[in-house]
């Protein structure tokens, strides 16, 4: 029971971490002063890190050498100095471009199975982990010697059944 409560806890801690990393992630605004006059390559770079270029696969839009990247950057500045955040810039990518622009998944619909999947696979480790270390344990191998010494006790066996599987038992350790 006490087990149980603390592998709860630990769970509902590592759900509450990944949500409030994603809810982080969300609606900051880069320009401290909202006056978008001072949006530097910096400010730019920050959001792009967050994009991967839709015509690239698998290049983050801040490392993209390409000039549609080039274009998409000026327009993510251009967006920055009208006060939009970052939450705002990535929507307005994932409305044109689809969600795989995206280089850290939504925590919403099935790209939520991202998020839990690791968390669930770690515990179920642990719990694997556990069951085999408890099997493991000295007193373990004493307890099935137990059960063996007690499956060999044939007291409620017909003797003629006892002495022929006796006799065959032999008779294979003979041949072999």
């Amino acid at each position: 029971m006490k087990k149980r409560l603390t592998i709860l806890l630990l769970l509902l801690l590592a759900l509450l971490a990944v949500v409030n990393v994603a809810l982080a992630q969300d609606a900051q605004p880069v320009d401290p002063a909202g006056d978008g006059s001072d949006v530097t390559d910096d400010d730019v770079n920050t959001v792009a890190e967050t994009l991967y270029c839709p015509v690239c696969e698998n290049v983050p839009l801040d490392v993209c050498g390409t000039k549609a990247c080039a274009d998409w950057r000026a327009e993510i500045r251009t967006m920055l100095q009208d006060g939009k955040s970052i939450g705002d810039i990535q929507q307005y990518f994932v409305d044109f471009y689809g969600r795989r622009v995206l280089a850290t998944p939504q925590v919403q619909g099935v790209d939520i199975i991202v998020w839990v999947l690791p968390i669930v696979g770690a515990v179920a480790g642990v719990v694997v982990l556990g069951v085999v270390l408890k099997r493991m344990a000295p007193g373990a191998a004493a307890a099935q010697s137990d059960v063996s010494e007690a499956a060999l006790k044939y007291d409620d066996l017909e003797p003629e059944y006892v002495e022929r599987l006796e006799r065959e038992l032999q008779e294979f350790v003979q041949q072999t």
